[in-house]
């Protein structure tokens, strides 16, 4: 898909030009770096949500160290987009925490951390979404496939190391865009998938423990570097792909 053709698909959803534009970059971002259940295809399937897309996210708390924000029935990808324009204009002293209330569908997390990395700084985000995984031993569905973004800058001018994993095998993405069924998506790890179950749940706590309204949300560390510690790690790695390599 072009860009033309997915931001005029965008704007007859109801988008203005900018979010429009914003959302675009999302979604190419993700097809171009190999990740089509959060690319392109995204756009059909947001045809099929009930959401506003006039609505316009809220920052209603701001504190220093610390802000939350409210969707206020905007999508998700809008509200972190927000919150990381905010984070890149006005970075923290040291470090803040942001909270994002009824906050989905968030999308590619990598492409959040990412934005901030190039601008210098340290991101760590999670988001929630409906619960997708068991228990490996058995029982209902407790947890979404709740994946963790860590974006490392490098000061060298270097490409920043992004990481981006969910504790699904496969992702919710991968099952609409028919790239896997909802059979497969169970916690990663095969014989040692408890240690992903583990970790799906103690993200969603800690997402659930820090909105003040019931509803999927995000959680988003943002820092600034006090070293660089990117340069040696590429050294080290002698050439070998590192995550978030284009």
């Amino acid at each position: 898909m072009e860009a033309d053709e997915g931001l005029a698909q965008l704007r007859a959803l109801g988008f203005s030009e900018a979010d429009a534009r914003t959302l675009w970059s999302h979604f190419d971002d993700a097809e171009r770096r190999g990740k089509p259940s959060h690319g392109h295809a995204r756009i059909a399937w947001l045809e099929t949500q009930e959401f506003d897309p006039r609505a316009e996210p809220e920052l209603v708390e701001d504190d220093g160290g610390f802000q939350r924000w409210h969707a206020r029935g905007a999508v998700g990808y809008l509200v972190l987009g927000r919150a990381v324009d905010r984070a890149l204009a006005d970075p923290p002293a040291h470090a803040r925490i942001v909270v994002c209330e009824r906050t989905f569908p968030t999308g590619m997390l990598g492409h959040h951390v990412r934005r901030l990395a190039e601008g210098g700084l340290v991101g760590v985000l999670t988001a929630t979404s409906p619960p997708r995984l068991a228990s490996p031993s058995g029982g209902p569905k407790l947890a979404g496939t709740n994946p963790l973004a860590i974006g490392i800058p490098s000061s060298g001018g270097g490409d920043p190391v992004v990481v981006d994993v969910s504790m699904g095998a496969v992702t919710w993405g991968d099952v609409i865009a028919g790239l896997a069924t909802e059979e497969q998506l169970v916690p990663f790890g095969g014989e040692q998938s408890h240690k992903a179950f583990a970790l799906a749940l103690g993200l969603q706590l800690l997402v659930d423990s820090l909105v003040r309204e019931p509803g999927h949300g995000a959680v988003l560390l943002v820092a600034r570097p006090e070293s660089d510690p990117v340069p040696a790690l590429r050294a080290a790695a002698a050439g070998v792909r590192l995550p978030g390599d284009s």
